[in-house]
Protein backbone atom coordinates (compact mmCIF):
# COMPACT_ATOMS: atom_id res chain seq x y z
CA UNK A 1 0.00 0.00 0.00
CA UNK A 2 1.08 3.56 -0.70
CA UNK A 3 0.08 6.35 1.66
CA UNK A 4 -0.18 9.88 0.28
CA UNK A 5 -0.14 12.75 2.77
CA UNK A 6 -1.96 15.73 1.29
CA UNK A 7 -4.64 16.07 -1.37
CA UNK A 8 -3.38 19.03 -3.39
CA UNK A 9 -1.85 19.12 -6.86
CA UNK A 10 0.90 16.55 -6.21
CA UNK A 11 -1.14 14.21 -4.04
CA UNK A 12 -4.18 14.39 -6.29
CA UNK A 13 -2.44 13.27 -9.47
CA UNK A 14 -0.43 10.60 -7.69
CA UNK A 15 -3.57 9.15 -6.10
CA UNK A 16 -5.38 9.12 -9.44
CA UNK A 17 -2.55 7.49 -11.39
CA UNK A 18 -1.75 4.87 -8.78
CA UNK A 19 -5.34 3.93 -7.93
CA UNK A 20 -6.31 3.63 -11.58
CA UNK A 21 -3.45 1.16 -11.99
CA UNK A 22 -4.74 -1.11 -9.27
CA UNK A 23 -2.37 0.01 -6.50
CA UNK A 24 -3.85 0.27 -3.03
CA UNK A 25 -3.76 3.93 -2.00
CA UNK A 26 -4.70 5.75 1.20
CA UNK A 27 -4.89 9.56 1.16
CA UNK A 28 -4.53 11.45 4.45
CA UNK A 29 -5.71 15.07 4.17
CA UNK A 30 -5.35 17.53 7.03
CA UNK A 31 -8.36 19.55 5.93
CA UNK A 32 -11.98 18.72 5.11
CA UNK A 33 -13.73 17.82 1.87
CA UNK A 34 -15.59 20.98 0.82
CA UNK A 35 -17.55 22.55 -2.02
CA UNK A 36 -15.20 24.48 -4.28
CA UNK A 37 -17.23 27.67 -3.84
CA UNK A 38 -16.42 27.67 -0.09
CA UNK A 39 -12.64 27.43 -0.48
CA UNK A 40 -12.05 31.05 0.58
CA UNK A 41 -13.00 30.00 4.12
CA UNK A 42 -10.00 27.67 4.32
CA UNK A 43 -7.07 30.03 3.82
CA UNK A 44 -4.34 29.25 6.35
CA UNK A 45 -3.34 31.54 9.20
CA UNK A 46 0.32 32.54 9.39
CA UNK A 47 2.20 35.00 11.64
CA UNK A 48 1.29 38.66 10.91
CA UNK A 49 4.69 39.35 9.34
CA UNK A 50 4.26 36.49 6.83
CA UNK A 51 1.42 37.36 4.44
CA UNK A 52 1.22 34.04 2.61
CA UNK A 53 -1.75 32.65 0.67
CA UNK A 54 -2.43 28.90 0.92
CA UNK A 55 -5.43 26.73 1.81
CA UNK A 56 -5.93 23.45 3.69
CA UNK A 57 -8.68 21.24 2.30
CA UNK A 58 -9.14 18.49 -0.29
CA UNK A 59 -7.80 20.07 -3.47
CA UNK A 60 -5.55 22.42 -1.52
CA UNK A 61 -4.58 25.70 -3.10
CA UNK A 62 -5.68 24.52 -6.55
CA UNK A 63 -9.24 25.42 -5.44
CA UNK A 64 -8.29 29.10 -5.10
CA UNK A 65 -5.77 29.21 -7.91
CA UNK A 66 -6.51 30.80 -11.27
CA UNK A 67 -5.98 27.45 -13.05
CA UNK A 68 -2.86 28.92 -14.67
CA UNK A 69 -0.74 26.22 -16.33
CA UNK A 70 2.77 27.36 -17.23
CA UNK A 71 5.82 25.18 -17.74
CA UNK A 72 8.67 26.21 -15.44
CA UNK A 73 12.23 25.26 -14.37
CA UNK A 74 12.97 23.04 -17.37
CA UNK A 75 16.69 23.92 -17.49
CA UNK A 76 17.09 23.71 -13.73
CA UNK A 77 15.51 20.25 -13.60
CA UNK A 78 17.62 19.02 -16.51
CA UNK A 79 20.65 19.49 -14.24
CA UNK A 80 19.27 16.68 -12.09
CA UNK A 81 18.53 14.40 -15.05
CA UNK A 82 14.83 15.23 -15.04
CA UNK A 83 13.16 15.79 -18.41
CA UNK A 84 9.43 16.42 -18.06
CA UNK A 85 8.60 16.79 -21.75
CA UNK A 86 6.39 13.70 -21.96
CA UNK A 87 4.84 14.32 -18.55
CA UNK A 88 3.92 17.88 -19.50
CA UNK A 89 2.16 16.68 -22.63
CA UNK A 90 0.26 14.03 -20.67
CA UNK A 91 -0.87 16.42 -17.96
CA UNK A 92 -1.76 19.24 -20.35
CA UNK A 93 -4.02 16.88 -22.26
CA UNK A 94 -5.46 15.43 -19.05
CA UNK A 95 -6.55 18.78 -17.56
CA UNK A 96 -7.27 20.48 -20.88
CA UNK A 97 -4.66 23.23 -20.89
CA UNK A 98 -5.36 25.89 -23.52
CA UNK A 99 -5.59 29.63 -24.08
CA UNK A 100 -9.07 30.90 -23.33
CA UNK A 101 -11.48 31.44 -26.19
CA UNK A 102 -12.04 35.07 -27.17
CA UNK A 103 -15.52 34.73 -25.67
CA UNK A 104 -13.85 34.67 -22.24
CA UNK A 105 -11.33 37.46 -22.80
CA UNK A 106 -12.92 40.55 -21.27
CA UNK A 107 -12.36 44.19 -22.11
CA UNK A 108 -9.84 44.78 -19.31
CA UNK A 109 -7.76 41.76 -20.28
CA UNK A 110 -7.82 42.78 -23.94
CA UNK A 111 -6.60 46.27 -23.00
CA UNK A 112 -3.74 44.63 -21.08
CA UNK A 113 -2.82 42.45 -24.07
CA UNK A 114 -2.99 45.30 -26.56
CA UNK A 115 -1.07 47.76 -24.38
CA UNK A 116 1.70 45.27 -23.64
CA UNK A 117 2.04 44.47 -27.33
CA UNK A 118 2.26 48.18 -28.21
CA UNK A 119 5.04 48.53 -25.64
CA UNK A 120 6.98 45.67 -27.26
CA UNK A 121 6.69 43.31 -24.30
CA UNK A 122 6.65 39.50 -24.44
CA UNK A 123 2.88 39.09 -24.13
CA UNK A 124 0.46 36.22 -24.70
CA UNK A 125 -2.73 34.72 -23.37
CA UNK A 126 -2.28 32.68 -20.19
CA UNK A 127 -2.55 28.89 -20.62
CA UNK A 128 -5.38 27.73 -18.37
CA UNK A 129 -7.40 24.67 -17.34
CA UNK A 130 -10.88 26.18 -17.47
CA UNK A 131 -13.96 24.80 -19.22
CA UNK A 132 -15.49 27.80 -21.02
CA UNK A 133 -18.82 26.06 -21.52
CA UNK A 134 -19.27 26.02 -17.72
CA UNK A 135 -17.52 29.28 -16.77
CA UNK A 136 -19.90 32.13 -15.90
CA UNK A 137 -17.17 34.83 -15.92
CA UNK A 138 -17.82 36.00 -12.37
CA UNK A 139 -14.25 37.00 -11.47
CA UNK A 140 -14.24 34.85 -8.31
CA UNK A 141 -11.51 32.36 -9.19
CA UNK A 142 -9.48 33.20 -6.08
CA UNK A 143 -12.44 32.49 -3.79
CA UNK A 144 -13.20 29.02 -5.19
CA UNK A 145 -15.11 28.49 -8.42
CA UNK A 146 -18.87 28.67 -7.73
CA UNK A 147 -19.67 26.42 -10.71
CA UNK A 148 -16.61 24.11 -10.75
CA UNK A 149 -15.64 25.34 -14.20
CA UNK A 150 -11.90 25.12 -13.58
CA UNK A 151 -9.77 22.08 -12.92
CA UNK A 152 -8.70 21.45 -9.34
CA UNK A 153 -6.92 18.59 -7.60
CA UNK A 154 -10.25 17.68 -6.03
CA UNK A 155 -11.20 16.30 -9.47
CA UNK A 156 -8.31 13.83 -9.26
CA UNK A 157 -9.10 12.85 -5.67
CA UNK A 158 -12.67 12.05 -6.74
CA UNK A 159 -11.35 9.87 -9.57
CA UNK A 160 -8.93 8.12 -7.22
CA UNK A 161 -11.66 7.31 -4.71
CA UNK A 162 -13.87 6.02 -7.51
CA UNK A 163 -10.99 3.75 -8.55
CA UNK A 164 -10.70 2.33 -5.03
CA UNK A 165 -8.48 4.73 -3.09
CA UNK A 166 -9.31 5.48 0.55
CA UNK A 167 -9.62 9.15 1.52
CA UNK A 168 -9.36 10.13 5.20
CA UNK A 169 -10.06 13.83 5.83
CA UNK A 170 -9.36 16.01 8.87
CA UNK A 171 -6.35 13.76 9.44
CA UNK A 172 -3.21 15.55 10.64
CA UNK A 173 -0.04 13.49 10.25
CA UNK A 174 2.19 13.87 13.29
CA UNK A 175 4.97 11.36 12.73
CA UNK A 176 6.59 8.92 10.31
CA UNK A 177 7.22 5.41 11.63
CA UNK A 178 10.53 3.72 10.73
CA UNK A 179 11.20 -0.02 10.62
CA UNK A 180 14.88 -0.96 10.21
CA UNK A 181 15.53 2.65 9.11
CA UNK A 182 12.90 2.48 6.36
CA UNK A 183 9.55 4.28 6.31
CA UNK A 184 6.80 1.82 7.19
CA UNK A 185 3.93 3.78 8.73
CA UNK A 186 2.44 7.11 9.77
CA UNK A 187 0.85 8.44 12.92
CA UNK A 188 -2.06 10.78 12.44
CA UNK A 189 -4.79 12.40 14.52
CA UNK A 190 -8.51 12.41 13.67
CA UNK A 191 -11.04 13.91 16.10
CA UNK A 192 -8.36 14.12 18.82
CA UNK A 193 -7.67 10.38 18.48
CA UNK A 194 -4.19 9.25 17.48
CA UNK A 195 -4.07 6.44 14.93
CA UNK A 196 -1.35 4.37 13.31
CA UNK A 197 -1.35 3.29 9.67
CA UNK A 198 1.11 0.71 8.36
CA UNK A 199 2.20 1.18 4.76
CA UNK A 200 4.80 0.17 2.19
CA UNK A 201 5.63 3.65 0.92
CA UNK A 202 4.85 7.21 2.04
CA UNK A 203 4.65 10.25 -0.24
CA UNK A 204 4.49 13.65 1.45
CA UNK A 205 2.40 16.05 -0.64
CA UNK A 206 1.29 18.35 2.18
CA UNK A 207 2.88 21.52 0.80
CA UNK A 208 6.25 23.13 1.38
CA UNK A 209 5.51 24.10 4.98
CA UNK A 210 3.60 21.10 6.35
CA UNK A 211 5.79 18.55 4.56
CA UNK A 212 8.87 20.27 5.99
CA UNK A 213 7.44 20.19 9.51
CA UNK A 214 6.84 16.43 9.24
CA UNK A 215 10.36 15.83 7.90
CA UNK A 216 11.95 18.02 10.58
CA UNK A 217 10.06 16.08 13.24
CA UNK A 218 11.82 12.86 12.26
CA UNK A 219 15.20 14.61 12.22
CA UNK A 220 15.94 14.59 8.50
CA UNK A 221 18.91 16.87 7.80
CA UNK A 222 18.63 20.10 5.81
CA UNK A 223 14.87 20.47 6.05
CA UNK A 224 13.18 23.86 5.94
CA UNK A 225 16.40 25.88 5.88
CA UNK A 226 15.54 27.39 2.52
CA UNK A 227 12.01 28.61 1.92
CA UNK A 228 10.90 30.63 -1.06
CA UNK A 229 7.57 32.02 -2.00
CA UNK A 230 6.81 34.12 -5.01
CA UNK A 231 6.47 37.75 -3.90
CA UNK A 232 3.63 39.61 -5.54
CA UNK A 233 1.72 42.88 -5.48
CA UNK A 234 -1.18 44.17 -7.54
CA UNK A 235 -0.81 47.53 -9.25
CA UNK A 236 -3.87 49.33 -10.57
CA UNK A 237 -5.90 52.48 -10.97
CA UNK A 238 -9.07 54.14 -12.17
CA UNK A 239 -10.70 53.37 -15.51
CA UNK A 240 -14.39 54.12 -15.33
CA UNK A 241 -16.82 51.24 -15.97
CA UNK A 242 -14.11 48.83 -17.12
CA UNK A 243 -15.92 46.01 -15.23
CA UNK A 244 -12.67 44.08 -14.98
CA UNK A 245 -13.74 42.72 -11.58
CA UNK A 246 -16.17 40.30 -13.26
CA UNK A 247 -13.74 38.93 -15.85
CA UNK A 248 -11.83 35.65 -15.79
CA UNK A 249 -8.72 36.65 -13.89
CA UNK A 250 -5.11 36.33 -15.07
CA UNK A 251 -6.05 35.47 -18.65
CA UNK A 252 -3.06 37.39 -20.05
CA UNK A 253 0.69 37.03 -19.41
CA UNK A 254 3.76 39.21 -19.81
CA UNK A 255 7.07 37.45 -19.19
CA UNK A 256 9.98 39.73 -18.27
CA UNK A 257 13.52 38.75 -17.39
CA UNK A 258 12.91 39.04 -13.64
CA UNK A 259 9.12 39.12 -13.32
CA UNK A 260 5.80 38.08 -14.78
CA UNK A 261 2.71 40.27 -15.09
CA UNK A 262 -0.92 39.24 -15.40
CA UNK A 263 -4.20 41.18 -15.22
CA UNK A 264 -5.67 40.51 -11.78
CA UNK A 265 -8.36 42.42 -9.93
CA UNK A 266 -7.75 43.70 -6.41
CA UNK A 267 -10.44 45.57 -4.48
CA UNK A 268 -7.69 47.09 -2.31
CA UNK A 269 -6.61 49.36 -5.18
CA UNK A 270 -9.55 51.73 -4.74
CA UNK A 271 -8.38 52.45 -1.18
CA UNK A 272 -5.49 54.38 -2.79
CA UNK A 273 -7.88 56.65 -4.71
CA UNK A 274 -9.28 59.63 -2.75
CA UNK A 275 -12.66 59.55 -4.46
CA UNK A 276 -15.57 57.85 -2.72
CA UNK A 277 -17.42 57.43 -6.01
CA UNK A 278 -14.87 54.93 -7.34
CA UNK A 279 -16.28 51.38 -7.33
CA UNK A 280 -14.81 47.95 -7.97
CA UNK A 281 -16.09 48.11 -11.55
CA UNK A 282 -13.84 51.13 -12.15
CA UNK A 283 -10.54 49.40 -11.34
CA UNK A 284 -8.05 47.83 -13.76
CA UNK A 285 -5.11 46.15 -12.04
CA UNK A 286 -2.14 43.91 -12.79
CA UNK A 287 -0.42 41.32 -10.61
CA UNK A 288 3.36 41.61 -10.47
CA UNK A 289 5.10 38.36 -9.46
CA UNK A 290 8.83 37.73 -9.13
CA UNK A 291 11.17 34.87 -8.20
CA UNK A 292 12.47 34.76 -4.64
CA UNK A 293 15.93 34.09 -3.17
CA UNK A 294 14.61 31.56 -0.61
CA UNK A 295 15.75 33.40 2.52
CA UNK A 296 13.25 31.70 4.77
CA UNK A 297 13.21 29.12 7.55
CA UNK A 298 10.60 26.77 9.00
CA UNK A 299 10.81 25.77 12.66
CA UNK A 300 9.69 22.38 13.94
CA UNK A 301 6.69 23.99 15.65
CA UNK A 302 5.58 25.41 12.30
CA UNK A 303 6.70 28.99 12.89
CA UNK A 304 7.79 30.59 9.62
CA UNK A 305 10.55 33.20 9.26
CA UNK A 306 10.85 34.98 5.91
CA UNK A 307 13.06 37.84 4.84
CA UNK A 308 13.60 39.57 1.51
CA UNK A 309 16.81 40.52 -0.20
CA UNK A 310 17.75 43.63 -2.15
CA UNK A 311 17.46 41.53 -5.31
CA UNK A 312 13.89 40.52 -4.40
CA UNK A 313 12.91 44.17 -3.98
CA UNK A 314 14.69 45.24 -7.19
CA UNK A 315 12.88 42.61 -9.25
CA UNK A 316 9.57 43.67 -7.75
CA UNK A 317 10.29 47.33 -8.52
CA UNK A 318 11.08 46.46 -12.16
CA UNK A 319 7.78 44.64 -12.50
CA UNK A 320 5.78 47.40 -10.80
CA UNK A 321 7.25 50.04 -13.12
CA UNK A 322 6.41 47.95 -16.19
CA UNK A 323 2.87 47.35 -14.93
CA UNK A 324 2.47 51.12 -14.53
CA UNK A 325 3.44 51.70 -18.16
CA UNK A 326 0.92 49.08 -19.31
CA UNK A 327 -1.88 50.59 -17.20
CA UNK A 328 -1.26 54.09 -18.52
CA UNK A 329 -1.12 52.82 -22.12
CA UNK A 330 -4.42 50.98 -21.47
CA UNK A 331 -6.13 54.21 -20.45
CA UNK A 332 -5.87 54.18 -16.65
CA UNK A 333 -5.58 57.63 -15.08
CA UNK A 334 -1.87 57.72 -14.08
CA UNK A 335 -2.60 59.96 -11.07
CA UNK A 336 -4.64 57.11 -9.52
CA UNK A 337 -2.16 54.26 -9.96
CA UNK A 338 -1.20 52.57 -6.71
CA UNK A 339 -0.16 49.22 -5.28
CA UNK A 340 -1.36 46.69 -2.74
CA UNK A 341 0.86 45.47 0.10
CA UNK A 342 3.52 42.85 -0.55
CA UNK A 343 2.29 39.27 -0.22
CA UNK A 344 3.54 35.80 -1.08
CA UNK A 345 2.21 32.68 -2.80
CA UNK A 346 3.45 29.26 -3.92
CA UNK A 347 5.79 28.42 -1.00
CA UNK A 348 8.47 25.91 -1.93
CA UNK A 349 12.08 24.75 -1.81
CA UNK A 350 12.09 23.29 1.69
CA UNK A 351 13.05 19.75 0.58
CA UNK A 352 14.77 20.52 -2.70
CA UNK A 353 15.86 18.05 -5.34
CA UNK A 354 19.61 17.48 -5.01
CA UNK A 355 19.62 18.50 -1.36
CA UNK A 356 16.90 16.52 0.42
CA UNK A 357 15.41 14.26 -2.25
CA UNK A 358 17.00 12.56 -5.24
CA UNK A 359 15.85 12.75 -8.85
CA UNK A 360 13.12 10.20 -8.05
CA UNK A 361 11.96 12.42 -5.17
CA UNK A 362 13.00 9.87 -2.53
CA UNK A 363 14.61 11.02 0.71
CA UNK A 364 17.60 9.36 2.35
CA UNK A 365 15.03 7.28 4.24
CA UNK A 366 14.00 4.44 1.90
CA UNK A 367 10.31 4.41 0.89
CA UNK A 368 9.78 8.03 2.00
CA UNK A 369 9.14 10.41 -0.91
CA UNK A 370 8.19 14.08 -1.25
CA UNK A 371 6.15 15.39 -4.17
CA UNK A 372 4.96 18.97 -3.85
CA UNK A 373 6.53 22.43 -4.19
CA UNK A 374 8.98 21.46 -1.43
CA UNK A 375 11.15 19.71 -4.02
CA UNK A 376 11.51 22.62 -6.46
CA UNK A 377 15.22 23.58 -6.50
CA UNK A 378 14.64 27.32 -6.92
CA UNK A 379 11.71 29.71 -7.04
CA UNK A 380 10.11 29.55 -10.50
CA UNK A 381 8.63 33.05 -10.28
CA UNK A 382 5.69 31.58 -12.19
CA UNK A 383 2.64 29.48 -11.28
CA UNK A 384 4.16 26.10 -10.27
CA UNK A 385 1.09 23.84 -10.47
CA UNK A 386 1.81 22.38 -13.92
CA UNK A 387 5.40 21.58 -12.96
CA UNK A 388 4.23 19.86 -9.75
CA UNK A 389 1.70 17.84 -11.75
CA UNK A 390 4.40 16.77 -14.23
CA UNK A 391 6.73 15.73 -11.40
CA UNK A 392 3.84 13.77 -9.87
CA UNK A 393 3.20 11.95 -13.13
CA UNK A 394 6.89 11.09 -13.36
CA UNK A 395 6.92 9.75 -9.79
CA UNK A 396 3.71 7.78 -10.35
CA UNK A 397 5.27 6.08 -13.38
CA UNK A 398 8.44 5.32 -11.40
CA UNK A 399 6.45 3.72 -8.59
CA UNK A 400 4.26 1.74 -10.99
CA UNK A 401 7.32 0.35 -12.78
CA UNK A 402 9.11 -0.32 -9.52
Amino acid sequence: MITIVGAGAGGGLLARELAKNGIKVTILEKGPYIDSKDAFNYYNDYPPDVDLLATTCVGGSTLVSMANMVRALDEELHQFGIDLSEEYEYVEDLVGVHELDDSHIGRGTQLFLDAAEELGLNVSKMPKAIREEECIQCGKCAFGCPVDAKWSAKDFIDEAVEAGATLITDAEVTDIILCNMEACGVKYVVNSEEKLLGTDKIILCAGAIDSAIILKHIGLAGIGRELFFDPFVSVGGYLKDINFNTEVQMAGLVVGKNFVLSPHFSSFIKENIPDDSVEDKDILSIMVKTPDEAKGYIHTDGFVNKTNTITDIRYLAEGVATAGFILEKAGVDPKTIGSTVYRGAHPGGTAAIGKVVDSNLETEIPNLFVCDASVLPISPGKPPILTILALSKRLADYLKNK
